[in-house]
């Protein structure tokens, strides 16, 4: 159910209230609920370290929505808007309605926590450690502390007894008659007096709570120990168990493997982890019809869930598989196969600070590419190998290429063309602009079917065309080229070009083009990426089409961050599928049964109703690697991108020197490096702008022949039949050099 306008406004108008006399605290919040949804306000009461909900005040009464109790739950505010809760399985995703109301519920949600880990210690269990040892060890440690307490209680009496004389003394110099003068010291000797007895007060008090803890609480440390003990012993018995069900997932698998794959259009609806959104968990929310807004110049419509007497089917099987996604990354054999151990970790980013705004202050306006920024502000990668990365999630190009029905695996180009931009929510840094001239190879073919290429071909404005074949069936080709503007407070980079996709078996040829991407608090505040506007997808074998969505961030809005939304249309414009989800988390489907036209919107358009079977999952992002957050969060695929590699070109962007430099902590030899780099390609350009003149002169003499300017190694011009644009694609010749390990014609570059 929708809150009105109105409700919503009420509800940034109600604060959270703590109930006089308690610990209890109370308020409305915006709790995220599914995909289709969003953000719904509840009743929350914070209450003896548990966290409890309502839809309503009243229903506190009678109907407990869901409760976490606080003493086991971890709280992350790393969002400057949100709040989020786990414990165990169940994760809260809340939201106030004001900066100053999430603050308060922190600082409760916080203490409350606190004070229930405080409660559950106390109240654990009884056991003696059995171990000699560790007896002996406790007692010798209790020994030292009923010492200590003894020289608190000692320090305490003295306090105590020095602080009755101070104020005595004090009082009698207040009773004295003294010049003005003397008055004025007497005055500010009274001032520091007053200063050092609140303080001396306060540190008693402090003194005797820890005494009367230390006193009734010593028994503690035996219990804790004994449930730490416990809590190992536990833990090994686990990994032990989750190791066995591992051997038996792949045994399952490999037994039968086609249990993998289900096409979309499959009857059963899957329940558990695929049907249920990961940030919420089963509760209310499941009893309400679900709608899907209608967006913007799209069609206007709303989706319904529709009932499907199958739909527990599959649930073990649905289970299997996705416990069996994330330890394999994909049910097609990827992970299986024998590959090369690639490396999982680079240098720690080394903690260099340096003012952003110090350096572009004078650059508003300017394209980023002519900007001289130092490698303090880059990662230890080239936009060549950030191109790659959008191939992390190939494993969906593989299963469409094994779809027969075309509207599938439009939905699963669809997902793929989403999951490019999950390694960008954390990556602020920006990436090194590549030499006119360089190239990148990315060669999964043993582990994953597929060559990659990437080459600089233009330098002004930057652009970098990139072909992909993969032996499962499908091709790849794009020419992008970086739009930026520096507009002060944010950056926008806008990426120019069709991305083409073509597979194999059914000719068919997909085009889109990507969405912009903006950098935001460049002057103040934590960096943070946001992606927005529509991709139009087109099958033009089919001319099936798919629009896509990406919502804005808005702090002020009740919708999932990071949203993003879809139809997937036949070529007469009737839509078959629905999808939703984030493009930093997951992408679902869920197929069309059912349209009919319903009441009236918002703004009184008549809204088309469609009724849905529940959504399948299309994709979801990995994980990333342990210690990510100091390796510029880079995910498993970007840390192997850099890793040396034998018989590369010479002009490869992982013999590049200062990315090297700076991947090593070296940043300081980095930027000089990147200067001499930088300075070497000025002075080639100068060079061939002076040919480019003397080509000219000669030709006007009738001299020599037509100068032909800087032209690409392994990609040429060509017109485009689909699109009517001329863009860069590849001419081949890349591999059968590396093959013969023949690199002369390569541009000395680094």
């Amino acid at each position: 159910m929708k809150t009105s306008s109105a409700s919503a406004s009420s509800a940034a108008t109600t604060t959270a209230t703590p109930a006089p006399g308690s610990d209890t605290y109370k308020g409305w919040l915006f709790k995220w609920t599914n995909y289709l949804k969003g953000y719904q306000r509840r009743w929350f009461v914070l209450s003896n370290g548990l966290l409890s909900y309502y839809r309503t005040q009243a229903e506190m009464a009678h109907t407990c929505r869901g409760t976490i109790n606080l003493a086991t739950a971890h709280i992350d505010t790393e969002d400057a808007c949100n709040i989020v809760l786990s414990s165990g399985g169940r994760t809260y995703h809340l939201k106030a309605s004001t900066e100053v109301e999430r603050q308060k519920w922190v600082t409760a949600l916080e203490l409350a926590k606190a004070k229930a880990i405080r409660m559950m210690n106390d109240q654990s269990g009884e056991e003696e450690p059995t171990s000699r040892s560790d007896r002996s060890e406790l007692q010798g440690a209790l020994k030292t502390l009923a010492s200590k307490l003894d020289d608190l209680c000692t320090c305490n009496e003295l306090i105590a007894k020095h602080g009755a004389a101070l104020q005595r003394s004090l009082s009698e110099l207040e009773a004295l008659r003294v010049p003005l003068e003397g008055s004025e010291k007497i005055k500010a000797v009274n001032e520091r007096a007053t200063l050092f007895r609140i303080t001396s007060n306060a540190m008693i008090n402090a003194c005797r709570d820890f005494l009367e803890l230390a006193e009734s609480h010593s028994r503690r440390w035996q219990r804790v120990l004994q449930h730490e003990r416990e809590q190992r012993t536990h833990l090994e018995e686990t990994i032990e168990q989750l190791a066995k069900q591992h051997n038996s997932l792949e045994r399952a698998w490999r037994e039968a493997p086609t249990h993998s794959t289900n096409t979309p259009d499959t009857p059963t609806t899957h329940t558990g982890e695929l049907s249920q959104p990961r940030k919420e968990e089963a509760s209310d929310e499941d009893e309400d019809t679900e709608y899907f807004d209608a967006m913007e110049d799209s069609p206007a419509f709303i989706t319904v869930t529709a009932a499907d007497p199958s739909q527990h089917r599959l649930e073990s099987l649905t289970h299997t598989h996705t416990h069996t996604h994330l330890l394999y990354n994909d049910l097609s054999g990827r992970e299986v196969q024998p590959r090369r151990k690639r490396r999982t970790r680079i240098p720690d980013k080394p903690n260099y600070s340096l003012n952003l705004w110090s350096i572009m202050k004078n650059c508003i306006g300017k394209e980023l590419s002519k900007i001289p920024m130092p490698v303090n502000f880059n990662e230890p990668l080239s936009m060549l190998q950030r191109l790659t990365e959008d191939l992390e999630y190939s494993e969906l190009l593989d299963k469409a290429a094994r779809c027969e029905n075309s509207l599938e695996q439009m939905c699963l180009v669809a997902a793929f063309s989403v999951s490019s931009y999950s390694t960008t929510v954390h990556r602020t840094a920006k990436p090194f602009n590549p030499l006119l001239g360089e190239t990148y190879e990315l060669d999964r073919l043993e582990e994953f079917g597929y060559r990659s290429l990437c080459e600089q071909v233009s330098h002004h404005p930057p652009a970098a065309a990139h072909h992909v074949m993969s032996q499962r069936g499908w091709t790849l080709w794009q020419e992008i080229t970086i739009a930026s503007k520096f507009r002060g407070k944010y950056l926008s980079i806008m990426p120019l070009g069709a991305i083409h996709l073509q597979f194999h078996a059914s000719g068919n040829h997909y085009v889109w083009r990507k969405v912009t991407s903006t950098v935001h608090n460049i002057i103040v505040g934590k960096l943070w990426i946001d992606q927005s506007g529509d991709i139009d997808i087109v099958n033009h074998r089919t001319k099936e089409t798919c629009q896509l969505k990406f919502s804005p961030y808005s702090y002020f809005s009740r919708e999932v961050p990071r949203k993003v939304t879809g139809v997937v249309a036949d070529s007469e414009g009737q839509a078959h599928y629905i999808l939703s989800g984030t493009w930093d988390e997951r992408m679902e489907s869920a197929k069309i049964v059912q349209s009919s036209r319903g009441s009236s919107g918002a703004e009184g358009k008549q809204k088309t109703v469609y009724q849905t079977l529940s959504p399948r999952l299309l994709w979801k992002k990995y994980p990333l690697p342990y210690n990510a957050e100091n390796m510029y969060y880079f995910s498993s695929l970007a840390l192997t991108l850099n890793e040396e590699e034998v018989s590369v070109s010479l002009t490869d962007s992982r013999l590049r020197p200062d990315q090297r430099l700076m991947e090593e902590g070296r940043w300081d030899e980095a930027n000089t490096e990147k200067q001499r780099l930088e300075e070497k390609q000025r002075a080639v350009r100068r060079r061939r702008e002076a040919d480019a003149s003397n080509a000219v002169d000669e030709g006007e003499e009738g001299e020599g022949k037509e100068y032909e300017g800087y032209q690409p190694l392994w990609f040429h011009q060509r017109m485009d039949p689909l699109t009517g644009e001329t863009s860069f694609v590849y001419k081949g010749g890349y591999w059968e050099a590396k093959e013969r390990r023949d690199w002369s014609m390569c541009p000395d570059i680094f």
